[in-house]
């Protein structure tokens, strides 16, 4: 697909790695809206990018249905949806406080999985009516999961099970879609300098990367973004999570 015909939906699009994917798609010739929390420079950065700004709560179902529509009809239809909403809690399945809060285990499982989840499908709904390029393509899917879907750290344990949820849906989700001729992928990050992480000491940065490969050091959010912007692009990148992360595999603290 084109990232000068992408018209693109951009969960979490206010800030870091998915707002950099709405500048690399808007430089190429493409159209966005920017989707994010009310608080978010959401609106900022829409009229900045010559966008839209759509305010989302992806734990409201309901709500996250009627903005995405909103947001199909600024666009004029979906054909890319790129979704970074997510976070998660600090708990260990048992601590000297007792097990595991379950509803903080719920919490995370439905902002991560549920809220990709209901994303995507509505999303599909969106690009299912598109008319197909001359690939038959008609739509691209993106979902952000973690290396911590494979390698959580202690304490990550809800964190870890929502991302590991989000690598188990894409296969099958983009078998699910194929015959309608859209694509979906993950991409797991490591440690990437966006949101609280942004700005840290040198020294902070350089002990939290140093199992990495190379380079030791935290991703940029244009680097995820070069990456969202390759699977759109290239029409075999499909039903694969991609681990952008240096080489870098968590150690359990």
């Amino acid at each position: 697909m084109e990232l000068a015909t992408c018209r693109a939906i951009i969960v979490g699009g206010a800030s870091g790695m998915a707002k950099a994917t709405a500048q690399r798609i808007v430089a190429a010739g493409g159209k966005v809206a920017i989707l994010d929390r009310g608080q978010s420079a959401g609106a900022e950065v829409a009229k900045e990018l010559g966008g839209t700004f759509h305010e989302v709560d992806v734990m409201d179902a309901e709500g996250t249905e009627i903005v995405i529509n909103e947001a199909a009809e600024a666009l004029g239809g979906i054909s890319v949806s790129v979704n970074t909403a997510g976070g998660g809690v600090a708990k260990r399945t048992m601590s000297k406080d007792g097990p595991h809060p379950l509803d903080s285990f719920k919490f995370t499982i439905d902002l991560n999985l549920i809220g990709s989840f209901n994303v995507s499908r509505l999303a599909a709904d969106h690009m299912s009516r598109n008319e197909p390029n001359e690939d038959g393509e008609r739509g691209v899917i993106i979902n952000t999961a973690s290396i911590a879907a494979f390698e959580g750290q202690i304490g990550q344990v809800a964190y870890a099970a929502a991302k590991a949820g989000i690598v188990g849906m894409t296969f099958t989700m983009a078998r699910d879609l194929g015959t309608l001729g859209i694509r979906v992928n993950a991409i797991a990050p490591s440690l990437f300098a966006t949101g609280l992480t942004a700005g840290i000491p040198d020294e902070f940065e350089a002990a939290l990367t140093k199992d990495a490969a190379f380079p030791k050091r935290m991703g940029r959010p244009d680097e995820f973004a070069r990456m969202a912007c390759q699977i759109i692009e290239n029409p075999m990148l499909n039903a694969g999570t991609i681990r952008l992360d240096g080489g870098q595999r968590f150690a359990p603290k």
